[in-house]
């Protein structure tokens, strides 16, 4: 990678970063608790058209946690549930099939951190309820809406080759 592309690559990031974290904390009523629709999480099928992505998504999310009603935890279990669903995706041989990783990684990591947090009952089937509260509104988010706003972005060649290239 020569040095313009370098350059580019981590202007990128700090754009992906800003935005994920400026739409999270917009949004907030939506963006954090036990059931949420983080609407930001749409921009994690980034790291699906390619892997150049991953550090400004998760940079993104960090920056997004820091102003989690759930302090520390949320910044540490939150960052690491989105690196985990990027770093996937890319692996994935569609769309659909890299829209679970987040559906499945935040359910699990964030579902079972929410469900401490917030002292939700202990019972295995409160945890899970909480785990598929998380889960179904990722998939709302990137399943749903993420798909659908990727297809139409793509379709422009300017924005497919910032996308993808």
């Amino acid at each position: 990678m020569n040095e313009n592309n370098a350059l580019r690559t981590a202007l990128g990031n700090a754009a992906v970063a800003a935005l994920y974290a400026a739409l999270t904390v917009a949004l907030a009523p939506l963006s954090y608790g036990p059931v949420q629709v983080r609407l930001s999480e749409c921009m994690v099928l980034l790291a699906f058209y390619n892997k150049k992505w991953v550090p400004g998504l998760t940079v993104g999310c960090l920056l997004a946690n820091l102003a989690s009603p759930f302090g520390a935890a949320d910044i540490l279990v939150g960052t690491l549930a989105t690196f985990l669903a990027a770093a996937a995706m890319p692996r994935c041989p569609n769309v659909f099939l890299a829209s679970l990783c987040p559906v499945v990684a935040n359910g699990v990591l964030i579902g079972a951190e929410l469900a401490v947090l917030a002292a939700i009952p202990g019972d295995a089937l409160s945890v899970l309820a909480v785990m598929l509260y998380i889960a179904a509104g990722e998939a709302l988010s990137v399943t749903v809406t993420g798909t659908l706003l990727f297809r139409l972005l793509l379709r422009n060649p300017a924005l497919r080759r910032i996308i993808t290239e």
